[in-house]
């Protein structure tokens, strides 16, 4: 499957704005992906200055140790 449509799959690929424009691109997003490849959680339009604490508050959360 090419960028496109693994990204359109995951939903990581649409229309964004910037600067009052529209067009279409990878839209930020991270997943939290078990160690038997499944996805415990999505992570959708995001924000870099936050990011970085909240998966790791959620890693914390999830993780059995």
């Amino acid at each position: 499957m090419r960028l496109k449509g693994r990204s359109r799959y995951h939903g990581c690929y649409g229309l964004k704005k910037f600067m009052g424009k529209e067009f279409m691109g990878i839209i930020r997003s991270t997943f939290a992906i078990d160690p038997d490849g499944r996805i415990e959680k999505v992570y959708c339009k995001i924000k870099p200055e936050s990011h970085a604490a909240e998966i790791l508050a959620d890693l914390l959360e999830i993780s059995p140790e």
